[in-house]
Protein backbone atom coordinates (compact mmCIF):
# COMPACT_ATOMS: atom_id res chain seq x y z
CA UNK A 1 0.00 0.00 0.00
CA UNK A 2 1.14 3.61 -0.02
CA UNK A 3 1.65 5.75 2.56
CA UNK A 4 -1.28 8.67 3.16
CA UNK A 5 -1.15 11.33 0.56
CA UNK A 6 1.24 14.27 1.97
CA UNK A 7 3.25 11.85 4.20
CA UNK A 8 6.66 12.52 4.53
CA UNK A 9 8.23 9.23 6.40
CA UNK A 10 11.71 9.09 6.33
CA UNK A 11 13.94 5.37 6.33
CA UNK A 12 15.60 5.04 9.35
CA UNK A 13 19.36 4.70 9.72
CA UNK A 14 20.84 1.09 10.11
CA UNK A 15 22.40 0.86 13.64
CA UNK A 16 26.35 1.11 13.27
CA UNK A 17 27.06 -2.13 15.12
CA UNK A 18 25.04 -4.65 12.74
CA UNK A 19 26.74 -7.31 11.20
CA UNK A 20 26.46 -7.78 7.43
CA UNK A 21 26.78 -10.55 4.68
CA UNK A 22 27.27 -9.73 0.88
CA UNK A 23 28.44 -5.85 1.93
CA UNK A 24 30.86 -4.47 4.69
CA UNK A 25 27.66 -1.89 5.66
CA UNK A 26 25.36 -0.34 3.82
CA UNK A 27 24.38 3.36 5.45
CA UNK A 28 20.76 5.10 4.06
CA UNK A 29 22.56 8.62 3.50
CA UNK A 30 24.99 6.94 1.38
CA UNK A 31 22.51 5.92 -1.12
CA UNK A 32 20.44 9.09 -1.27
CA UNK A 33 19.94 10.49 -4.57
CA UNK A 34 21.51 7.83 -6.63
CA UNK A 35 19.16 5.06 -5.26
CA UNK A 36 15.87 3.70 -4.85
CA UNK A 37 16.20 1.08 -1.58
CA UNK A 38 14.30 -1.87 -1.34
CA UNK A 39 14.19 -2.80 2.26
CA UNK A 40 12.89 -6.42 2.82
CA UNK A 41 12.36 -8.11 6.56
CA UNK A 42 12.63 -12.24 6.15
CA UNK A 43 13.72 -15.14 7.97
CA UNK A 44 15.05 -18.27 5.84
CA UNK A 45 12.85 -20.41 8.24
CA UNK A 46 9.51 -18.53 7.15
CA UNK A 47 8.03 -20.22 4.24
CA UNK A 48 6.40 -16.69 3.08
CA UNK A 49 9.55 -15.43 3.46
CA UNK A 50 10.92 -18.04 0.60
CA UNK A 51 7.68 -17.62 -1.57
CA UNK A 52 8.57 -14.28 -1.99
CA UNK A 53 12.54 -14.42 -2.62
CA UNK A 54 11.72 -15.16 -6.78
CA UNK A 55 10.46 -11.77 -7.13
CA UNK A 56 13.12 -10.01 -5.25
CA UNK A 57 16.03 -11.65 -7.15
CA UNK A 58 14.09 -10.71 -10.21
CA UNK A 59 13.91 -7.05 -8.76
CA UNK A 60 17.39 -7.17 -8.08
CA UNK A 61 18.36 -8.51 -11.83
CA UNK A 62 16.20 -6.05 -13.64
CA UNK A 63 16.64 -3.08 -11.87
CA UNK A 64 19.69 -3.20 -9.78
CA UNK A 65 21.65 -1.41 -12.72
CA UNK A 66 18.79 1.22 -12.89
CA UNK A 67 19.44 2.43 -9.42
CA UNK A 68 17.37 -0.31 -7.26
CA UNK A 69 19.35 -1.18 -3.87
CA UNK A 70 17.60 -3.77 -2.62
CA UNK A 71 18.49 -4.87 1.23
CA UNK A 72 17.45 -7.40 3.20
CA UNK A 73 16.75 -7.47 6.96
CA UNK A 74 17.07 -11.20 8.27
CA UNK A 75 15.17 -10.78 11.65
CA UNK A 76 14.73 -14.35 13.37
CA UNK A 77 11.37 -15.92 14.49
CA UNK A 78 13.57 -18.85 16.32
CA UNK A 79 15.95 -19.03 18.32
CA UNK A 80 18.18 -21.02 15.70
CA UNK A 81 18.11 -17.87 13.45
CA UNK A 82 20.13 -15.64 16.21
CA UNK A 83 23.09 -17.55 15.12
CA UNK A 84 25.31 -15.95 12.23
CA UNK A 85 26.68 -18.86 10.84
CA UNK A 86 23.19 -20.11 10.60
CA UNK A 87 22.22 -17.42 8.66
CA UNK A 88 24.93 -17.31 6.48
CA UNK A 89 24.69 -20.68 5.44
CA UNK A 90 21.17 -20.04 4.45
CA UNK A 91 21.84 -16.99 2.30
CA UNK A 92 24.55 -19.21 0.41
CA UNK A 93 21.65 -21.89 -0.15
CA UNK A 94 19.08 -19.82 -1.13
CA UNK A 95 21.67 -17.85 -3.49
CA UNK A 96 20.28 -14.29 -2.36
CA UNK A 97 22.49 -11.89 -4.39
CA UNK A 98 22.04 -8.63 -2.55
CA UNK A 99 23.27 -7.34 1.16
CA UNK A 100 21.71 -8.53 4.44
CA UNK A 101 21.80 -7.74 7.29
CA UNK A 102 21.78 -9.38 10.72
CA UNK A 103 19.07 -8.30 13.38
CA UNK A 104 19.65 -10.76 15.69
CA UNK A 105 18.34 -9.15 18.25
CA UNK A 106 15.36 -7.47 16.36
CA UNK A 107 16.80 -3.70 16.47
CA UNK A 108 15.92 -2.76 13.25
CA UNK A 109 12.83 -4.59 13.31
CA UNK A 110 11.78 -2.08 15.83
CA UNK A 111 13.06 0.80 14.03
CA UNK A 112 10.86 0.18 11.49
CA UNK A 113 7.44 -1.09 13.71
CA UNK A 114 7.65 -4.18 11.17
CA UNK A 115 4.56 -6.10 11.99
CA UNK A 116 5.68 -9.72 10.37
CA UNK A 117 7.42 -11.46 7.64
CA UNK A 118 8.30 -10.46 4.99
CA UNK A 119 8.05 -6.69 5.59
CA UNK A 120 8.51 -4.52 2.45
CA UNK A 121 9.32 -1.25 2.51
CA UNK A 122 10.13 0.97 -0.75
CA UNK A 123 11.91 4.91 -0.27
CA UNK A 124 12.33 7.39 -2.97
CA UNK A 125 16.01 8.84 -3.81
CA UNK A 126 15.37 10.97 -0.96
CA UNK A 127 15.11 8.07 1.29
CA UNK A 128 10.83 8.73 1.56
CA UNK A 129 8.39 6.03 2.04
CA UNK A 130 6.51 5.10 -1.06
CA UNK A 131 5.33 2.01 -0.79
CA UNK A 132 4.74 -1.00 2.31
CA UNK A 133 3.29 -4.28 2.46
CA UNK A 134 3.25 -7.04 4.67
CA UNK A 135 3.06 -10.81 3.73
CA UNK A 136 3.05 -12.45 0.14
CA UNK A 137 1.15 -10.69 -2.99
CA UNK A 138 1.55 -7.19 -4.10
CA UNK A 139 4.31 -7.90 -6.33
CA UNK A 140 2.45 -5.81 -9.34
CA UNK A 141 2.29 -3.18 -6.97
CA UNK A 142 5.79 -3.28 -6.15
CA UNK A 143 6.95 -3.62 -9.17
CA UNK A 144 5.23 -0.08 -10.87
CA UNK A 145 6.02 1.87 -7.29
CA UNK A 146 9.68 0.57 -7.83
CA UNK A 147 9.50 2.20 -12.09
CA UNK A 148 7.91 5.07 -10.58
CA UNK A 149 10.94 5.74 -8.10
CA UNK A 150 13.55 4.58 -10.85
CA UNK A 151 12.08 7.17 -13.16
CA UNK A 152 12.53 9.93 -11.17
CA UNK A 153 15.88 8.88 -10.73
CA UNK A 154 16.18 9.29 -14.67
CA UNK A 155 13.24 10.13 -16.62
CA UNK A 156 14.40 8.32 -19.89
CA UNK A 157 15.25 4.89 -18.45
CA UNK A 158 14.21 1.42 -20.22
CA UNK A 159 12.34 -0.22 -17.60
CA UNK A 160 11.03 -3.80 -18.84
CA UNK A 161 7.03 -4.87 -18.12
CA UNK A 162 6.41 -5.74 -14.66
CA UNK A 163 6.59 -9.78 -14.24
CA UNK A 164 3.61 -12.00 -14.95
CA UNK A 165 2.62 -13.99 -11.74
CA UNK A 166 5.22 -16.51 -10.35
CA UNK A 167 2.08 -18.70 -9.35
CA UNK A 168 -1.57 -18.93 -9.75
CA UNK A 169 -2.53 -17.76 -6.59
CA UNK A 170 0.12 -14.49 -7.08
CA UNK A 171 -2.46 -12.72 -9.60
CA UNK A 172 -3.65 -9.48 -8.94
CA UNK A 173 -7.61 -9.79 -7.11
CA UNK A 174 -7.73 -13.61 -6.90
CA UNK A 175 -9.75 -15.45 -4.33
CA UNK A 176 -8.14 -17.89 -2.10
CA UNK A 177 -9.32 -20.55 0.57
CA UNK A 178 -9.04 -20.45 3.91
CA UNK A 179 -5.87 -22.54 5.28
CA UNK A 180 -5.27 -23.63 8.67
CA UNK A 181 -3.50 -21.50 10.94
CA UNK A 182 0.42 -21.93 11.60
CA UNK A 183 1.12 -24.52 14.42
CA UNK A 184 3.36 -22.29 17.28
CA UNK A 185 5.45 -24.43 19.82
CA UNK A 186 5.20 -25.02 22.19
CA UNK A 187 2.15 -22.75 23.11
CA UNK A 188 0.30 -25.03 20.31
CA UNK A 189 1.46 -28.57 21.07
CA UNK A 190 -2.61 -29.57 21.64
CA UNK A 191 -2.99 -29.33 18.39
CA UNK A 192 -0.26 -32.20 17.63
CA UNK A 193 -1.03 -35.64 18.26
CA UNK A 194 2.14 -36.77 20.09
CA UNK A 195 3.86 -40.24 19.80
CA UNK A 196 6.35 -41.12 22.80
CA UNK A 197 8.04 -38.18 24.68
CA UNK A 198 8.60 -34.74 23.66
CA UNK A 199 9.36 -32.01 26.45
CA UNK A 200 8.91 -28.17 26.25
CA UNK A 201 11.91 -25.61 25.51
CA UNK A 202 12.38 -21.73 24.40
CA UNK A 203 10.52 -21.81 21.15
CA UNK A 204 10.41 -25.90 20.67
CA UNK A 205 9.41 -29.41 21.64
CA UNK A 206 12.25 -31.94 21.62
CA UNK A 207 11.62 -34.96 20.72
CA UNK A 208 13.09 -37.76 24.13
CA UNK A 209 13.91 -40.54 21.47
CA UNK A 210 14.48 -41.64 18.01
CA UNK A 211 10.74 -42.59 16.58
CA UNK A 212 9.14 -40.12 18.53
CA UNK A 213 6.32 -38.40 16.42
CA UNK A 214 4.29 -35.16 16.02
CA UNK A 215 1.30 -35.71 13.73
CA UNK A 216 -1.55 -32.96 13.05
CA UNK A 217 -4.25 -32.20 10.54
CA UNK A 218 -4.23 -29.33 8.25
CA UNK A 219 -5.68 -27.87 4.78
CA UNK A 220 -2.93 -26.11 2.66
CA UNK A 221 -1.01 -26.13 -0.32
CA UNK A 222 2.03 -27.31 1.60
CA UNK A 223 2.33 -27.88 5.08
CA UNK A 224 6.51 -26.98 6.28
CA UNK A 225 7.88 -28.25 9.56
CA UNK A 226 10.35 -26.11 11.33
CA UNK A 227 13.19 -28.04 13.04
CA UNK A 228 16.83 -27.95 14.62
CA UNK A 229 18.64 -30.09 15.98
CA UNK A 230 22.91 -31.30 16.32
CA UNK A 231 22.56 -33.45 13.39
CA UNK A 232 19.71 -31.28 11.76
CA UNK A 233 20.50 -28.35 9.72
CA UNK A 234 17.74 -25.64 11.28
CA UNK A 235 15.28 -24.70 8.64
CA UNK A 236 12.19 -25.79 6.59
CA UNK A 237 10.87 -29.24 5.97
CA UNK A 238 7.97 -30.80 3.80
CA UNK A 239 5.80 -32.59 5.61
CA UNK A 240 2.65 -34.80 4.81
CA UNK A 241 1.39 -33.98 8.54
CA UNK A 242 3.47 -36.26 10.40
CA UNK A 243 7.31 -35.34 11.61
CA UNK A 244 9.36 -38.26 12.71
CA UNK A 245 12.39 -37.63 14.78
CA UNK A 246 15.35 -39.42 13.04
CA UNK A 247 17.57 -38.86 16.57
CA UNK A 248 17.15 -37.97 20.23
CA UNK A 249 16.74 -34.05 20.33
CA UNK A 250 15.47 -33.00 17.68
CA UNK A 251 13.39 -29.82 18.00
CA UNK A 252 10.11 -28.83 16.70
CA UNK A 253 9.45 -25.64 16.42
CA UNK A 254 6.57 -24.95 14.40
CA UNK A 255 4.14 -26.17 11.47
CA UNK A 256 3.70 -23.34 8.74
CA UNK A 257 0.90 -23.62 5.82
CA UNK A 258 1.14 -21.97 2.09
CA UNK A 259 -2.27 -21.26 0.40
CA UNK A 260 -4.27 -23.58 -1.44
CA UNK A 261 -3.91 -22.81 -4.96
CA UNK A 262 -7.01 -21.11 -6.84
CA UNK A 263 -8.84 -23.61 -8.93
CA UNK A 264 -8.40 -23.83 -12.62
CA UNK A 265 -11.46 -21.00 -13.71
Amino acid sequence: MRPPAGAEIPAPEFPPQLSWLGAPFMRMDRLLGRHAVLIEFWDFARVHSLRTLPYLRAWHERYADAGLQIIGVHSPGYSFGRDPGTVERAVERLEVPYPVALDPELEVWRLYGNKGWPGRYLFDRRSLLRHVHYGEGEYLETELAIQECLREIDADARLPEPLAPLRSEDAPGVLMEPQTADIVLPADRGRLELVRDWTDGEDWIAAADAGAAASFTFTAGQAFAVLSGDDLEPGLYETGGTVTAESPGVRLHAVQFTPVPPAPS
